[in-house]
């Protein structure tokens, strides 16, 4: 599944792309996603400007000049593909997660502009597009979600709070949407890793100063998987030009039985499924 530093990838190139652009046209070749996608979903998108284009968590929000917001998430297996109509372009994902070409199959709506047309892919349709009348609905629909790491909200107090007299571990609780918004799997190994904390640790014996690690880590490590790109298990190329590299900067995740990169760190990354999810950590930097 794609995770926040891809989803903001794709953003940016959406923003890019579409922004101040009017759509013209709507296709929609199968309503049946995770949340069936209203009848009425093509007549309301139709004539409407790209006003801007904002991301929370995994979510992506497109402003529509009349006022609405088309609110989307890509699922499991879901892709933004960017295709111009003047110019063939071979590598049309947004972002770096699966094909780097618009498969044939599966290509369940078309939102189509003068000059570009933007496609949305997703063989297993668990992503889903939402319309929202106004903000009040908007903030709605996301107030169930915790804060995002980079907003001033997740801090000491907060997580102090939120952990007080829980015992799940701190893996779990990184994966937590309700906790804190746009961490997945990967990036949850790997911000423990930098905090020299156990993924199995359990949260009411995490101490102050390890709370301000993961402040701190979290942030880190998204903010540098952004600026890599993101992450993909094959190097390939999105509509810009850039590669998705953070995958090279990986010091535990898909790393099992290697040596620590930790200077000084004589450790051995270790696999442990935590709740159904691989879980990578050194065996000796991370051993408490």
């Amino acid at each position: 599944m794609p995770e926040l530093p891809e989803v903001e990838v794709v953003r940016q190139s959406l923003d890019k792309k579409i922004r101040r652009k009017t759509v013209k046209k709507i296709i929609v070749r199968n309503r049946n996603l995770r949340i069936k996608l209203p009848k009425n979903f093509a007549s309301i998108m139709k004539n409407q400007k790209i006003i801007k284009i904002d991301r929370f968590s995994k979510y992506i929000i497109l402003h529509l000049s009349g006022g609405k917001f088309c609110l989307f998430h890509l699922g499991m297996s879901g892709t933004i593909h960017i295709l111009l109509k003047k110019k063939k372009n071979f590598i049309t994902n947004s972002s770096f997660y699966n094909t780097p070409i618009l498969p044939k199959k599966h290509n369940h709506i078309e939102i189509i502009f003068k000059d570009i047309k933007v496609i949305y892919n997703d063989p297993r349709r668990f992503g889903f597009f939402q319309i929202l009348d106004n903000s009040f609905l908007l903030k709605k629909r996301l107030s169930h979600f915790g804060p995002e790491p980079f907003q001033s909200k997740f801090n000491l107090n907060y997580i102090s709070s939120f952990f007080k007299k829980k015992q799940k571990n701190i893996k779990n609780f990184l994966l937590d949407q309700n906790f804190v918004s746009g961490i997945g799997n990967i990036y949850a190994s790997e911000i423990l890793f930098f905090c020299k904390i156990n993924p199995i640790k359990e949260v009411h014996l995490l101490q102050k100063k390890e709370l301000k690690k993961i402040i701190i880590n979290s942030r880190r490590v998204l903010v540098n998987a952004i600026k890599k790109g993101g992450s993909t298990i094959r190097d390939f190329k999105n509509t810009s030009g850039k590669k998705g590299n953070f995958q090279k900067d990986f010091k535990v995740y898909d790393r099992e039985g290697l040596r620590c990169k930790r200077k000084s760190c004589e450790g051995i990354i270790l696999k442990k499924v935590i709740t159904n999810r691989s879980t990578f950590f050194c065996n000796y930097c991370q051993k408490n």
